[in-house]
């Protein structure tokens, strides 16, 4: 492992890890591509060792998991983007979905006003068909970003994307199990099953994923650009398909979609300097909101996966929520009160609420739903390069509809809209949808310390934040810190997973809490850490199909090759 003081520093008399991490980290020196699939991960390393950045990598690995995760992200799909430049420049690229102009806030007709279907409409056309589809922005960040900071061109970090889609890869348990998962919706829109479901029948592991019409997609973008979708024939495809489905979407739309840059969310923990991006994202603003309640409780000496640990982390989670789901809206929209939610005066008015051996009572604020369904990709270079970013089409396979002729996947991230009128994330014409993304940076003074970021909805923060605490606060190694146990809660049950044991979870069942066995609490994290000699090591989880892959480049000095005759001399 590498050297530097993460790795090297284990309290291990009050926290023991007591399980053995599925996976190992790759230790690289040029650089690392960690991401939610395996070739997502080479993509982005088949890149870097042809003499791209961290910049290239992670959008050639965004190209190549929206083809072989094409049920989780794709080019009409949204999320955000945690950028830090070698000069140490440091940005967010708000991509998030947006509603159509056409929008309005009674578009859809919510089913309850209670969980678990509070955000559930009439007929689920917030969740399929073409009205579930917001304003992409996926492929215009990838572009932009690339062009602005990579090295390489679009065509050649496009080119294992392509050679993905026009020639096939081998679909894994994972992929099948969500085509299984979704078989009964797809076959509803022949263009989507036709592909994922050739011959009708749901495919076995090994079978080879083939998507042409995505592939000659691809190849046009790699010549033309986000232009191609936002301002040229894609997009026109797409409009006109999804007009005549009775969907809402327009030219205008694509070509007002306008992406947003801005400087992260930030605060301190422990010693280190947490970055995560602003709202309508909950992964800055709200994840450093629980880890300023953790910071004033002696969590180190707690100890990790203890009854008194994740009781006050359910709390804390809890609380947090009920502020999540209260105000987390477009900030052009809706007025965050994010200083107050962000001060030390508020984290110990919320510690105060929490009793050591009593539950809180079930909080009034709404109990919101998004999607697992997402992808993660983490780069670093050799120079201080680092990407890392969230990606989404929201649910399985996004809103089910593939546009003819095209293989691309329109997304449903409509869903993350509340159904219910006037409040601060219902829906309203060109407004952002609120996510629960954390593409993190975290810094040790001005120097990178770790990157990290996963999918899983509602519990992408919370998990984050805990494997931030597996580090500073017990003493894991990386590759421990995300592969540890994690908990979840907004207030409904506490989710466990089922590695913290039987024994956990009677104690937790004794002072209240509504304990649900789990097996796991969102996806695959994948994270890089930056070490003290320059190494660089990537890691992911056991809970997606990810991967982890290093570079460190071999070129030959120079004169190797040349044939040097010497005088002989007597």
């Amino acid at each position: 492992m590498p050297a530097g003081a993460l790795t090297s520093q284990r309290w291990r008399e009050n926290s023991p890890v007591t399980f053995s991490p599925s996976n190992r980290p790759s230790i690289g020196y040029d650089g690392v591509v960690t991401s939610t699939h395996a070739l997502g991960s080479a993509a982005g390393a088949e890149v870097l060792a042809a003499g791209g950045n961290a910049i290239d990598a992670a959008v050639a690995a965004l190209f190549a998991l929206s083809v072989v995760e094409p049920m989780k992200m794709g080019i009409f799909g949204a999320g955000f983007m945690n950028v830090r430049l070698s000069h140490g420049d440091q940005f967010v690229i708000d991509n998030y979905s947006q509603a159509p102009a056409a929008a309005t806030m009674d578009m859809f007709t919510p089913l309850s006003d209670e969980w678990p279907n509070y955000m559930r409409a009439r007929g689920d056309l917030n969740q399929t068909g073409v009205l579930a589809s917001g304003v992409p922005g996926a492929l215009k960040a990838w572009c932009e970003v690339q062009e602005a900071h990579g090295r390489m061109s679009l065509a050649e970090v496009m080119r294992p994307a392509i050679g993905y889609a026009d020639l096939g890869f081998r679909a894994t348990k994972h992929h099948c199990k969500f085509v299984s998962d979704t078989q009964d919706q797809m076959q509803s829109f022949s263009a989507t099953s036709s592909i994922f479901m050739p011959n009708g029948r749901v495919p076995q592991p090994g079978d080879l994923v083939i998507q042409r019409d995505l592939a000659s997609t691809l190849k046009r973008i790699a010549i033309e650009g986000a232009d191609y979708l936002h301002d040229g024939e894609l997009g026109e495809t797409i409009v006109r398909y999804s007009q005549s489905q009775g969907g809402i979407l327009t030219m205008a739309d694509l070509r007002n979609y306008e992406l947003r840059r801005t400087d992260p969310v930030k605060g301190e923990y422990r010693g280190f300097t947490i970055t995560g991006p602003p709202p309508a994202a909950a992964g800055g603003l709200h994840l450093l909101e629980f880890l300023n309640i953790l910071a004033l409780r002696d969590v180190r000496g707690m100890g990790f996966g203890r009854s008194a640990t994740i009781h006050l982390m359910a709390e804390a989670m809890q609380l947090v929520f009920a502020d999540r789901n209260r105000y987390l809206a477009d900030p052009v929209f809706y007025e965050i009160p994010d200083d107050r939610l962000l001060s030390e005066f508020h984290a110990r008015e919320l510690l105060s609420q929490i009793l050591p051996n009593a539950v809180l009572p079930e909080l009034a604020t709404p109990a919101l739903a998004e999607s697992d369904s997402t992808s993660h990709v983490t780069t670093a270079d050799k120079d201080g390069n680092i990407v890392s970013a969230t990606q989404t089409i929201n649910h399985i396979f996004g809103s089910k509809v593939v546009v003819p002729g095209t293989g691309v996947l329109l997304d449903n991230t409509m869903a993350n809209f509340d159904p219910h009128p006037n409040l601060a994330n219902s829906v309203e014409p060109m407004k952002r949808v609120a996510s629960s993304m954390a593409p993190v940076i975290a810094y040790r003074g001005h120097r990178p310390a770790f990157a990290l970021g996963l999918p899983g909805g509602l519990r992408i923060w919370p998990s984050v934040a805990q494997a931030i605490v597996n580090i500073a606060d017990h003493g894991m190694t990386p590759q421990e810190a995300i592969e540890a146990p994690r908990m979840f809660t907004q207030g409904q049950s506490l989710e466990l997973e089922k590695e913290f044991g039987t024994t956990t979870a009677s104690s937790l069942r004794g002072i209240g809490h509504k304990v649900e066995m789990v097996n796991n609490v969102a996806g695959g994290m994948n994270i890089i850490e930056f070490g003290d000699d320059g190494s660089l090591a990537g890691s992911s989880c056991w809970r997606s199909d990810g991967g982890a892959v290093a570079v460190s480049r071999g070129l030959a000095r120079d004169g190797v090759g040349l044939t040097v005759v010497e005088p002989v001399v007597d």
